[in-house]
């Protein structure tokens, strides 16, 4: 039988371990003097390998079995971020990553690599986070902060852009919304005026100099000729000189014109899937005005992949414009608008939407139902799955 410890085999034993935890409570890094924190995400998705040197781990932040824990790095990286040791901060949520990788740690990240001005891993990062989860609002803030601060207005507003479409009333991202904005417009108004400046001084130049055109003399025009044709021509050259500003006017709207046209014309030539709601709308907007375009960018998108793609994104206005779509091949490729309208009604939230739609809104779509969808020339198992559809988006017959 075997025979109880005595007790100063007890005591021996017990001095034993409070001396292990002394010497444990040493080789950890000093914590605030508070209880352990709550997980939380600081500031107003798949796996990434850029990450920090990290040579240690901490020892006071480790699940029960001394093992290093997702969670607990990204607690302790919080800790760190409040000390403003960003670093450090970085090295924790890098190592909740390799472990678990989550939004909120990606994103927790990024603004770290925001305090440090490394702008474009906060990029990355927050990219990283909205391919986990397309809805979470602080990677979209956080990467239009990295975005503006690397030049890339445009991205920068419509990630600000799509945030508030998903939280309205946040002050914080309607102030960003409206900075981007506001460099993105000085950029333009800046890029036509140098244009327009240096097209004006080419003119200069030639009517001060006489210069040589297809072989012809070009000579500088005298005050005496000058004044001839004036009076020659009379109130039609007043008008074209004391209207100088306007026909600067009609300049920038011209190169502005032009220069939509060509990012239209890149964007149809980089049609891809997106794979995210706000992939669809960047693009979706990128071809506004051009139905020809957005309909190829429906059909380069399964049916089927629709409701994973959208999500809980899917706003109201998107949903009608896609209906507009579809009426454009709907006569030639009736089997896919079939399937493309069955599909968005398996988008989550669909019924919710439905429900928000404006008078208007139901009578666009009460008009595409009666004028495109029902005609002679609708088959009658299609006629019958349209009866269907519209029920589902609530449009009485």
């Amino acid at each position: 039988m075997a025979r109880a410890p005595s007790k100063h085999g007890r005591d021996q034993a017990l001095d034993w371990e409070l001396s292990l935890k002394d010497k444990d409570k040493k080789m950890r890094p000093q914590q605030p003097n508070k209880e352990a924190p709550k997980s939380r995400d600081f500031g107003t998705s798949s796996y990434s390998t850029n990450y920090e040197p990290m040579n240690t781990v901490s020892s006071s932040f480790t699940s029960e079995d001394g093992l290093p824990d997702a969670a607990s790095e990204k607690d302790l990286g919080n800790e760190y971020f409040k000390q403003k040791k960003f670093k450090e901060a970085i090295d924790c949520y890098s190592r909740s990553i390799a472990l678990t990788p989550t939004a909120v740690a990606f994103a927790n990240r990024a603004m770290s690599y925001i305090k440090i001005k490394r702008f474009q891993e906060a990029e990355n990062d927050c990219t990283e986070a909205l391919n986990l989860d397309d809805r979470y609002i602080k990677a979209y803030s956080r990467r239009a902060t990295a975005r503006k601060e690397l030049g890339k207005l445009k991205e920068s507003i419509e990630d600000a852009e799509f945030a508030l479409r998903l939280e309205p009333h946040n002050q914080e991202i309607k102030k960003q919304y409206a900075e981007a904005k506001s460099l993105y417009e000085k950029g333009i108004l800046q890029k036509v005026s140098g244009a327009i400046k240096i097209s004006e001084q080419d003119k200069q130049k030639v009517e001060k100099s006489g210069t040589t055109v297809n072989g012809h003399s070009i000579q500088p025009v005298s005050s005496t000729t000058q004044r001839t044709e004036t009076t020659a021509v009379g109130d039609h050259t007043k008008k074209i000189n004391t209207n100088g500003k306007q026909a600067s006017k009609l300049s920038v709207q011209e190169l502005a014109s032009r220069a939509a046209s060509r990012a239209k014309a890149l964007a149809a030539e980089n049609i891809t899937p997106p794979s995210s709601a706000y992939q669809f709308e960047a693009s979706w907007r990128g071809l506004s005005g051009d139905r020809a375009l957005q309909a190829k960018l429906l059909k380069a998108i399964s049916p089927s992949a629709l409701p994973q793609i959208f999500k809980n994104a899917l706003t109201v206005h998107i949903l009608v414009d896609i209906l507009k779509c579809v009426t454009t091949f709907f006569i030639d490729e009736m089997d896919l608008a079939v399937s493309v309208l069955e599909n968005l009604t398996k988008v989550p939230r669909f019924d919710t939407l439905i429900m928000f739609l404006s008078s208007n809104d139901k009578a666009d779509l009460a008009k595409i139902w009666d004028e495109v969808f029902y005609n002679e020339a609708t088959p009658i198992e299609f006629a019958e799955k349209l009866d269907n559809l519209r029920a589902k988006y609530c449009l009485k017959r």
